[in-house]
């Protein structure tokens, strides 16, 4: 239980943090509260997200892997972001947008979205680092 905690706040982190670096990523970070749990919510979706549907579209796309030598691993993570950006505003109303998706897809939606996925990578490995260390103390 407390391991899924962390994780769902590591996934928060990651986002507020790409929503702060890459300037088309809008989050609604306000003070202490409901935006918080909007934002934990988001991250929610977003693991979720990353746990159900991500792993079906790597096995499909794996000849493509092959041949791209693992570059379309980039277009997949933003993809999955784009997704939870979706599910998050137009199933759930939360408003987190990239580059106005949605409603809109441009160009702007897919490179923000690719910078975004990077950025929550390397924030989420650097705070599962620290949480490995956690969990070692355990």
């Amino acid at each position: 239980m407390l391991d899924t905690v962390v994780r769902i706040l590591i996934n928060a982190v990651a986002l507020v943090v790409a929503a702060k670096i890459v300037p088309d990523i809008h989050l609604t970070i306000g003070k202490a509260g409901p935006e918080w749990v909007k934002i934990a919510i988001i991250a929610i979706v977003f693991g979720l997200v990353n746990a159900y549907i991500k792993p079906i579209v790597k096995a499909l796309s794996f000849p493509l892997t092959l041949l791209t030598l693992g570059l379309i691993s980039f277009l997949i993570n933003a993809a999955m972001l784009l997704l939870a950006a979706w599910i998050s505003t137009d199933l759930l109303d939360l408003h987190f947008t990239i580059a106005k998706f949605p409603p809109t897809f441009s160009g702007d939606a897919l490179i923000a979205a690719i910078l975004g996925s990077i950025v929550i990578s390397i924030v989420s490995t650097v705070l599962g680092l620290v949480n490995v260390g956690r969990r070692a103390m355990l």
